[in-house]
């Protein structure tokens, strides 16, 4: 199996998800232990010494002007957990969970934390046991980080909290004891180091990028068979054409139409008509569909240097040398996943678009509401009803969350990200996405259907051959629902996807 060392190597959304999903193993090597032990002697120092450093021999937020005696650091630390264990809601995806886990833990290895190695090791223990903390989905504001979440996810440290083991939900501290380990005792500044951070925004973002680019993808395939069905023009995707306006990702969107419908009968067989343009849903792909492909690209971007960064608060540098920042602040992130949320329900919105332009039946061949028996039956009329409901709904999920602030901790925190919202809005715009594109599959191989004889290219028979494969041609009207939910299916599982590679 792969390996991965935690707080040496680059991490990528990629590699995070190998890790939660157990296809790498994550490991720490000698000069990390090292780096660790390091930064932990010298928090040991400061929490002996008379100095005053915040979160080491202080309160927190309002406060840090409260000195803390050495005696009470592992109570101070214990009772920070548990008072901001103040979640609600349903619990997040286990994947997530467990994605916050790896994320931590890489950004505590890189010794700029305090942290024990013994705490660290049992952080990664859990991953490798697959014990998965049980955390509630709403309570972030996203600065001083992920605080509610955070201190859910650690809870189990100390033996407290539920978590969620080979499918049951224990509690906590019965399944460290059935497992043959003790709650850990926290050091000075243990409980601020782990709850300090933005790992519960970037797990959600992790989870965008994926889905994301999932979605794009399958948005290139839904998008050039509806110019086949529709007798679209290739002419507005050629190379020539958008290298005058040269964005990545419209020039990439371009390219993959052009592949996609390669060597298609359908393409030829219209290459003279008499029409002079197609409506934006069809000639504007590359531009719609590549702006959110810019969005998605600053997103990776963006989140790449995040799950790389030490996030908590304050910083060590050593027993002498410690800050008190602001890397917890979740604007970073939090504007980027906005942007995402709007990337991807315009992908919905244009999606929503080609499939009425479906059903008109302006296109020669095409009969209106994809049916040519209509009166009796109403085709695929009522479809686009549920694909307008869904963007609709999206554009009320676009308000960016990053554009709110509400002051928490007595005014310290007068400014937060909101950045949590963020994530959790981008993931459900995005499984709206889904829903609207695979509803757009159904409507394209229907109007694909009205062109036999004449045959796709390659890649897009493949496509079409699979979903015929699963839902028959529509002759007549019949309950939808069920061929709605295989061709979203279909989208979710990236079966599609497999065929166009």
């Amino acid at each position: 199996m792969k390996t991965f060392r935690y707080g040496e190597e680059q991490l990528t959304a990629s590699i995070a998800l190998g890790l939660a999903r157990k296809e790498i193993q994550g490991v720490l090597s000698p000069s990390t232990i090292q780096k660790v032990q390091q930064s932990a002697a010298a928090v040991a120092e400061i929490a002996a010494g008379e100095k005053i450093v915040y979160g080491i021999n202080t309160g927190f937020g309002p406060l840090c002007t409260t000195k803390i005696s050495a005696s009470a650091t592992q109570l101070l630390q214990d009772n920070l957990l548990k008072s901001h264990a103040v979640g609600v809601g349903e619990s997040v995806e286990e994947e997530i969970s467990l994605l916050m886990l790896v994320l931590k833990g890489h950004a505590l290895a890189q010794g700029y934390s305090g942290i024990r190695f013994e705490t660290l090791e049992r952080i990664l223990w859990m991953i490798d046991e697959g014990i998965v903390p049980i955390v509630p989905i709403q309570g972030s504001v996203g600065a001083s980080g992920d605080l509610a979440p955070l201190s859910h996810l650690f809870l189990p440290l100390i033996g407290e909290g539920k978590v969620s083991y080979r499918g049951e939900v224990l509690p906590a501290g019965g399944l460290l004891e059935k497992l043959g380990k003790s709650p850990l005792t926290l050091g000075p500044k243990e409980g601020l180091a782990l709850i300090n951070g933005t790992q519960f925004m970037a797990a959600h973002g992790i989870k965008v990028v994926e889905r994301l680019h999932s979605l794009l993808s399958h948005a290139s395939l839904s998008g050039a068979m509806m110019i086949e069905g529709l007798l679209g023009s290739i002419a507005p995707f050629s190379e020539e054409l958008h290298q005058l306006r040269p964005y990545v990702g419209n020039l990439h969107v371009a390219k993959t139409l052009h592949l996609l419908l390669k060597d298609s009968e359908i393409v030829a067989s219209h290459a003279s008509c008499a029409r002079v343009q197609d409506p934006y849903s069809l000639r504007c792909i590359p531009q719609v569909h590549g702006a959110s492909w810019n969005a998605y690209l600053h997103l990776k971007q963006t989140l790449e240097i995040e799950i790389n960064s030490v996030t908590d608060n304050p910083v060590v540098f050593d027993a002498n040398h410690t800050i008190s920042g602001g890397h917890f602040h979740g604007q970073p992130i939090a504007m980027p996943l906005d942007y995402a949320t709007l990337a991807a329900s315009e992908i919905g919105n244009i999606s929503d678009r080609r499939i009425y332009l479906s059903i008109e039946g302006s296109t020669p061949g095409v009969p209106k509401l994809l049916l040519k028996e209509t009166g009796l039956n109403s085709g695929l009329m009522i479809p686009q009803y549920t694909t307008a409901a869904l963007a609709s709904e999206n554009k009320g999920l676009c308000f960016p969350a990053s554009a709110d602030s509400i002051p928490t901790s007595l005014g310290q925190e007068d400014h937060v990200s909101m950045g949590s919202i963020s994530a959790r809005k981008a993931l459900r715009v995005i499984d709206n996405v889904e829903k609207i594109l695979g509803i757009e599959l159904l409507y394209a191989a229907q109007a694909m259907d009205f062109h036999a004889p004449l045959r796709s290219g390659k890649i897009l028979t493949a496509v079409q051959n699979k979903i015929r494969d699963v839902i028959p041609p529509l002759t007549k009207d019949r309950i939808l629902y069920e061929d709605m939910e295989i061709a979203i299916d279909l989208v979710k599982s990236g079966t599609l996807l497999v065929l166009a590679n």
